[in-house]
């Protein structure tokens, strides 16, 4: 008597549940990894914000909406805003400053609002990098993007932004970055005095 071959059945069953195994295995090995992605340098992760915003009650950081009000959150690279009324809450990805050094925190308000901002380094910059251009005009390579909120501390802003690849990212010299449709819409909402705080 010739030994059988296993059933044909159960061989599919088997090589399907082979294919499938690595599948099994993904939401664990994902879980680990949700959230980051690789930045330019292999040794480095950064963590990517549309994974790890944090839900924030403007009652925690303003005593009231008056002109409305902006939370900067440097840590889950969010902007959150409220309007005076409450009945517009928006929150957009943004850039924060690539480290402790050019990060400042505390409570100020938007000074000024600028449409095809023209960016001018600051002194600081053009000291650490004397390459830089003494002045770019508004365009798609304009650092500061097609709105600037600038806030009452000299030389921060709430700014658009030329490279997308900054969001998300520890990535500006102080400023706050969004995508320029985020930061259009937010232009329109927000007055001189519009409170802010940044975390």
């Amino acid at each position: 008597m010739t030994k059988s071959c296993p059933p044909r059945r159960m061989f599919l069953l088997g090589g399907m549940a082979a294919l499938a195994a690595p599948a099994l295995v993904r939401p664990a090995a994902a879980q680990q990894f949700v959230g980051e992605i690789e930045d330019t340098q292999p040794a480095e992760r950064v963590r990517h914000n549309l994974m790890s915003f944090r839900a924030i009650d403007w009652r925690d950081h303003f005593n009231n909406l008056r002109l409305g009000a902006i939370v900067c959150d440097t840590q889950s690279r969010a902007l959150h805003y409220w309007s005076e009324d409450q009945s517009v809450y928006r929150l957009y990805p943004s850039s924060a400053p690539m480290s402790e050094d050019f990060t400042r925190r505390g409570y100020t308000t938007i000074t000024l609002k600028r449409r095809d901002p023209v960016w001018i380094p600051t002194p600081g910059m053009r000291q650490r990098q004397p390459e830089l251009p003494e002045r770019v005009e508004a365009g798609p390579d304009n650092p500061l993007g097609t709105r600037a909120l600038n806030l009452g501390w000299q030389y921060y802003r709430i700014h658009g932004i030329d490279d997308v690849r900054k969001i998300g990212r520890r990535a500006s010299n102080g400023c706050i970055g969004l995508f320029n449709h985020h930061v259009e819409e937010l232009f329109e909402m927000v007055h001189i005095g519009t409170q802010v705080r940044v975390i």
